[in-house]
């Protein structure tokens, strides 16, 4: 048999058409139902398993172009008749009406059939004492001829699913399919790189500072049905992370509609967010509760989202979803890029339009989606230019790009007056650092030998960290210095960095290398002239012996 697919507009209006042709139509209790059967199939991805229940029985024939029609329209039960009017006159079905033929008309007329109302329909069906019949997504079933309302089985829709609003069909004559359409809402979650101030699948900090972490969610548009919605983010933080700051720091925002970008609120380059919400967006922190558990998970569960839009039209448009907190770097996290410190999220979202959403039942979720962040450790040892021996007693002044000084304890002084004295090794460590510049000054050299003047910088660079997907980052670390400091190595994978600090004894002439210490690019320059101009007053020296000789000679 050919199969036939319904769609509501062609379905109503050819009801409409064959009502009118109806002279007699007697209530449901004392007019015979008719006994002819059609196949239907349910298709698609929305749900394994369906509950259809007969809304109107009738005699049901395959008409032109697709279409069917049917005579001896009447209620399938007096239970479905009872489940089902209370909910059309609440409507706007005028009370007199109760008739299946009258009920039918109106619901064509001006488009009352809404998804909105076919939830309403099923859920006073369930709670009725209607009975519904099993369907197997895509098995066709034989049921009675009719018009039916088709309903997805909750405890069938898995994760990555949704039950979307019921579907009205027309069973009899050749087999019909129908499809129901998902949307199933999408989370994704970003990490704040502050040299950039962009939202990133991965990003380098340092340790304790300030880092903001970006939770978006995506409800599709055309969820018609629901009452209310609610959504609850699920975040699994690495052992890496503090969670000390989340929940003070926590802001949610939503804004109406399933397009457009998530910049719900400001962020800099110095690695602050703003609170202040952008145009379209509302601050819904108030109506969101955020629960953490003791291994670091939490949940952010939100109000209705349809009331905080302003109302089922708004929302009818989808909604995008944001929360921002702030949860730094701990001293236990891991450093360099082989392992990093993951942070995941999924997004629980209710089932379908009849779920329960005061509890946990009710909803299902989403995959889950991760971002990462990095820190690097940075040895700088003194060195001197004989032979590269550590020296101890240097006292020095690290300062990162926020002017921060490095203190003996590894922590950043605000206020820029702490320093470092290297030991026995020479080492000074700078562990869980940020890529940038750090800014290194000699206050006082070891004895023997002289400090050099000024300050000089050692960049730090990590590259391919704007990435799509968190498992397609291959960051790549380096390390450049300006003389008389030296980049030695750099390591990505343990997030290691050497350099060196090259201090010459008190009194050694200057050389173009010292120790084997390669130069930068200006101070290359400089020696170069030196040598030229060395160079030349040679030649010099050497013409005039030659022409001095050269007058002995002739006499």
């Amino acid at each position: 048999m050919n199969k036939k697919v319904c769609s509501f507009p062609i379905l109503f209006a050819l009801l409409a058409l064959l009502i009118g042709t109806c002279a007699v139509v007697f209530p449901a209790s004392a007019q015979a139902a008719p006994t002819s059967t059609g196949s239907i199939t349910v298709s698609g991805t929305v749900a394994s398993s369906y509950d259809a229940y007969q809304i109107f029985s009738a005699n049901v024939v395959d008409g032109d172009s697709d279409a069917k029609t049917f005579t001896d329209l009447v209620w399938a039960s007096d239970a479905v008749r009872d489940a089902a009017l209370p909910v059309l006159h609440s409507a706007g079905m005028p009370n007199s009406q109760t008739t299946a033929q009258k009920a039918a008309e109106w619901l064509n007329t001006d488009s009352h059939l809404t998804g909105a109302l076919s939830a309403q329909l099923a859920r006073s069906l369930q709670s009725s004492g209607a009975v519904s019949v099993a369907l197997n997504a895509g098995t066709a079933a034989k049921l009675p001829s009719g018009q039916w309302l088709i309903v997805a089985d909750d405890d069938a829709i898995a994760q990555g699913e949704v039950g979307t609003a019921p579907i009205m069909a027309l069973v009899g004559g050749g087999a019909v399919t129908v499809k129901p359409k998902a949307a199933t809402p999408k989370v994704s979650k970003h990490v704040l790189e502050d040299s950039t101030a962009a939202w990133q699948k991965a990003a380098d900090a340092t340790v304790a500072d300030d880092l903001y972490w970006r939770l978006s969610a995506t409800v599709p548009a055309g969820l018609t049905a629901y009452d209310t919605y609610a959504v609850r983010f699920v975040d699994t933080m690495g052992a890496g992370l503090d969670p000390s700051k989340v929940a003070a720091s926590m802001r949610v925002y939503v804004a109406a509609g399933a397009d457009g970008g998530f910049d719900a609120v400001s962020a800099d380059k110095d690695g602050r967010v703003g609170t202040e919400p952008a145009k379209g967006w509302t601050d819904i922190t108030a109506q969101c509760a955020t629960k953490i558990a003791a291994d670091g998970t939490f949940t952010v569960r939100t109000g209705d989202l349809i009331a905080a839009l302003g109302g089922a039209d708004a929302f009818t448009a989808g909604a995008r979803v944001v929360a921002v907190y702030n949860a730094p770097l701990n001293s236990a996290c891991n450093h360099g890029i082989a392992k990093g410190n993951p942070n995941e999220a999924y997004l629980c979202y209710p089932r379908s339009p009849f779920a329960d959403q005061s509890g946990d039942a009710g909803f299902t979720r989403t995959p889950s989606d991760d971002a990462c962040a990095y820190t690097w450790d940075l040895a700088l040892t003194k060195r001197s230019s004989d032979g590269d021996k550590p020296l101890a007693g240097a006292v020095l002044s690290i300062a990162d790009d926020r002017g921060r000084t490095l203190a003996a304890d590894g922590t950043w002084d605000a206020e820029g007056k702490a320093t470092v004295t290297t030991g026995e090794d020479g080492r000074v460590t700078v562990s869980g650092v940020d890529s940038g510049k750090l800014e290194v000054c000699e206050l006082k050299a070891p004895k023997g030998y002289t400090a050099f003047e000024g300050t000089r910088c050692v960049t730090v660079k990590a590259e391919s960290l704007d990435v799509d997907q968190v498992a397609a980052a291959k960051p790549k670390l380096t390390i450049t210095a300006e003389s008389p400091l030296r980049a030695d190595s750099a390591d990505g994978s343990t997030g290691s960095l050497e350099a060196s600090l090259i201090n010459t004894p008190t009194g050694t002439p200057p050389s173009i290398t010292t120790g084997g210490f390669m130069p930068s690019t200006g101070d290359m320059a400089m020696y170069a002239a030196a040598a030229a101009a060395v160079a030349g007053a040679a030649l010099i020296v050497v013409a005039l012996l030659v022409k001095r000789g050269g007058g002995s000679h002739k006499e």
